[in-house]
């Protein structure tokens, strides 16, 4: 599994989802939350090493989290949306 090796100016912004949960704080709060298996977040920096800066926000936009994660625990997703007039 993991992402596809491309170059990294073509990841930015993929929608990835992830492969496995995974504990966190929230980006604000700073509580302990739960990010889970197939939550969906968007790449917004590539680092060396097949390692990803993902954001993870809600329906606004708001972030809740921002996580540091391995392409072994991404896949990239295909993100559909409807838009009624």
């Amino acid at each position: 599994m993991g992402l596809h090796k491309r170059a990294p100016a073509d990841m930015i912004l993929d929608i990835v989802a992830l492969t496995e949960d995974r504990q966190t704080t929230h980006f604000e709060t700073r509580e302990p939350i739960t990010l889970y298996k197939g939550q969906v977040g968007t790449i917004v920096m590539v680092y060396d090493n097949n390692v990803f800066e993902v954001d993870f926000s809600d329906n606004d936009g708001t972030t809740y989290a921002m996580e540091t994660i391995s392409g072994d625990q991404l896949m990239v997703t295909l993100l559909i949306v409807e838009v009624f007039a």
